[in-house]
């Protein structure tokens, strides 16, 4: 089996196995849990920073998955790369995604029905050292059973081209998508607030060309789950909003991150 190592490990989260289930633990019990009746979430937007900076935030959007861990088979997983230079989507070849809690299973099955889309690459390279995706793997596997993975790097990228490959794994209550993405980066704490504040209102209103340019780094596969969510139906939840200067400390250059829920009677 060809598996992806995990490659930020003992960085952005704990290398060590009973560290890192204490760190997740943590932050996914200080989180609201979901509500009574709450609509269960399609798709979430959650940040990929290291945890001390982003962790809370991405917890208070896993933390809505619990009553679904039975439900829940399958995460389409879009993250923009960081390392390098990349046309369109890839998928990797790998057969499996290694963190310190396990191996995750990729969903080959569901990446052979994207090859024919020609905005779609199968490459191990844009995955190799790329946080963005791996920093999402073990909160989903603490809070859910057990799932298969379609991992998917964005590169420059339009916002339809995002949105064909969402709709083509699009599926039924077994399959969640993640968008990961930061907003804001290294602004003063006050401009960060406005910046994203403004961001978080684009993302409620289900718009993607409110979404400025240097709103969020992983704006184009955000901007695509936007426009499926607008034609599924779904509306977006604010579930938390905040920075590196709530999280971490230092307000004199921030980056911001945010969460979101989408849900709706027609997901």
């Amino acid at each position: 089996m060809r598996v992806r190592p995990a490659a930020v490990a003992g960085f952005f989260y704990p290398e060590n196995r009973a560290e890192l289930s204490a760190v997740l633990d943590a932050c996914l019990g200080a989180a609201e849990a979901p509500r009574p009746g709450e609509p269960a979430p399609k798709a979430l937007i959650v940040p990929h920073a290291g945890y001390v900076y982003s962790g809370p935030v991405a917890a208070s959007a896993f933390a809505r998955l619990a009553p679904l861990a039975g439900t829940i088979r399958r995460v389409v997983l879009l993250g923009p790369a960081h390392r390098l230079d990349l046309r369109g989507l890839a998928a990797p070849r790998a057969e499996g995604f290694a963190t310190p809690l396990g191996v995750v299973p990729v969903d080959r099955a569901a990446i052979d029905a994207l090859r024919d889309l020609p905005q779609v690459r199968v490459s191990d390279e844009p995955h190799f050292g790329e946080h963005s995706l791996e920093v999402q793997l073990p909160f989903l596997q603490r809070v859910l059973r057990g799932f298969a993975l379609v991992p998917l790097v964005v590169g420059e990228a339009s916002p339809e081209e995002v949105e064909q490959v969402i709709e083509r794994s699009w599926g039924g209550p077994e399959t969640l998508l993640v968008v990961s993405s930061d907003l804001s980066h290294y602004h003063d704490y006050a401009a960060a607030q406005r910046l994203d504040r403004a961001a978080c209102a684009a993302i409620e209103a289900l718009d993607p060309d409110r979404l400025g340019p240097d709103a969020a780094c992983g704006g184009i596969p955000v901007r695509g789950l936007l426009r499926a969510a607008r034609k599924h139906g779904l509306a977006a939840r604010t579930l938390d909003l905040r920075s590196s200067g709530d999280t971490a400390g230092d307000r004199a250059r921030v980056v911001g991150y945010g969460a979101w829920a989408f849900a709706g009677s027609a997901a």
